[in-house]
């Protein structure tokens, strides 16, 4: 079963998808050139890049992704400051250092290739938007080892002809559930809030350690990833300057931050909306270190990836009564959440838009503040399925292919539709016509439908009519 620890992974931006991704399925195709003891044979590497992965590849530095994997670097560890000076050192040099500890040449052009017009497989009936196909050579110019990747969201890569399923042991969990009905059902029987039973599932998953309690392990594993998600929010908020990528878009994060506190330095603290304000503020301030790629946490991919940081430092900062037990309720329950889209429909804007992205996390954070706030199962499920439903068609129409405009502000805009579906499901007491089984089934089949050009190609919408700023 996934984990909250998959959902909500540390990495650097501007992608999950496009970003994380790659560099994850790079390392670990440099990883096994070291394990079957045949990278010291390698005298050339090739990566090509299809569909999607192509298509958005510059804007979302995919290539710096792929380059900086097979050098070895994770997303997790690698240090963002670190980047530019690699993969300077890399083109000026000719030379990647494959795996960290064998150096081959390296022509960009020629050995970075992006098959914009085709998806993986080329002419099958089903197809991946984003594919990824690294070969080693020896210096024979015969196949050392080919393997395909696809980047399927959220950081989450499958390999092309390997059963996930198998690569390593399925674990138990006391709670198992599959859909949304099913998770109302088990917790209802069970007597617990959806936190309990994600905290004794969570309990279940994570790896063993001699001196501390699984609950001790996964309390910290959470405040981990607050604590990225504070400083991630904090450097957007004190870093100014022009984003980079070519389209001159300002930081905005700082700016209205200062504005806000002006105000309250001056007494005026009667403005209703303030926190509404803050909440655009903290959401955009991370999405600008996103979009700067810089560290940050997918949420539950890193384009979405300011949405529940912001309504989280929201219950934090503007709900009277927050505490952190609540922020551990908000994880433990946006994951349950998180799960049943990663597992029954798709959290990659490139196959489903950004309903996928946008509107999972905003579905996500909606029930996540309902658990903080100590609301019912059935008004989390509600708030879930309501937030949700007023995100179904979004495209993914990124301008110039940069997670940037609309991904920063639609960032904010959804986090005041998290905070106001949490609010009316809180105020219903009746049942709800649509569930959230519903509305997840409805998303994904929207998603089939929508025309790929709207999914995360840069080929339609804003990234077609509006191409300069």
């Amino acid at each position: 079963m996934t984990s909250l620890f998959d959902l909500y992974k540390i990495g650097v931006g501007p992608s999950s998808s496009h970003t994380m991704g790659p560099m994850r399925a790079a390392h670990r195709f440099a990883l096994g050139l070291v394990e079957h003891g045949l990278v010291d044979r390698v005298a050339h590497v090739r990566a090509e890049l299809y569909g999607s992965l192509a298509l958005t590849g510059k804007g979302h530095a995919t290539d710096r992704a792929v380059l900086l994997g097979l050098s070895g670097h994770e997303p997790a560890t690698i240090d963002p400051a670190a980047i530019e000076s690699s993969i300077l050192a890399i083109r000026e040099s000719h030379t990647l250092p494959l795996a960290g500890i064998h150096p081959v040449p390296f022509a960009e052009e020629a050995d970075l290739l992006f098959h914009r017009e085709t998806m993986y497989p080329p002419g099958a009936k089903t197809q991946h938007p984003n594919g990824l196909r690294l070969t080693a050579y020896d210096a024979s110019g015969a196949i050392l080892d080919t393997r395909t990747y696809f980047s399927i969201g959220g950081g989450f890569i499958t390999e092309d002809g390997v059963d996930a399923s198998k690569e390593q042991p399925a674990t138990q969990v006391p709670f198992p559930f599959h859909t949304a009905a099913e998770l109302l059902a088990t917790a209802h029987a069970n007597e617990l809030s959806i936190s309990q039973l994600m905290l004794e599932n969570e309990c279940a998953l994570i790896p063993r350690h001699p001196s501390q309690s699984p609950v001790e392990l996964v309390r910290e594993g959470i405040e981990r990833i607050w604590l990225a998600m504070q400083q991630c929010v904090a450097r957007g908020i004190a870093t100014e300057g022009i984003l980079p990528g070519g389209l001159n878009v300002r930081r905005r994060a700082h700016r209205l931050a200062e504005r806000l506190r002006e105000k309250e330095a001056t007494g005026l603290r009667g403005d209703p909306l303030a926190p509404l304000d803050w909440l655009t503020v903290f959401a955009m301030a991370v999405n600008e270190e996103n979009a700067a790629g810089g560290r940050v946490v997918t949420a539950p991919t890193n384009g979405a990836s300011g949405l529940i940081p912001a309504v989280l430092h929201y219950y934090d900062r503007f709900i009277p009564d927050s505490d952190y037990e609540g922020i551990l309720r908000f994880f433990l329950t946006s994951a349950a959440i998180g799960i049943l889209y990663k597992e029954n429909a798709s959290i990659s804007g490139a196959e489903v838009g950004c309903q996928g992205e946008v509107g999972v996390a905003c579905s996500m954070a909606a029930g996540g503040l309902v658990a903080a706030l100590n609301g019912t199962n059935g008004q989390i499920e509600h708030a879930a399925e309501i937030a949700m439903e007023h995100n179904l068609g979004m495209t993914c129409d990124p301008i110039g292919g940069l997670v940037q405009i609309p991904c920063i502000e639609r960032n904010a805009m959804s986090a005041a539709k998290a905070v106001h579906a949490a609010r009316i499901a809180m105020s219903e007491s009746e049942e709800h016509k649509v569930s959230l089984d519903q509305v997840i089934r409805t998303m994904y089949l929207t998603g089939l439908d929508m025309q790929s050009r709207y999914k995360e190609t840069s080929l339609a919408g804003l990234a077609l009519n509006i191409i300069a700023c």
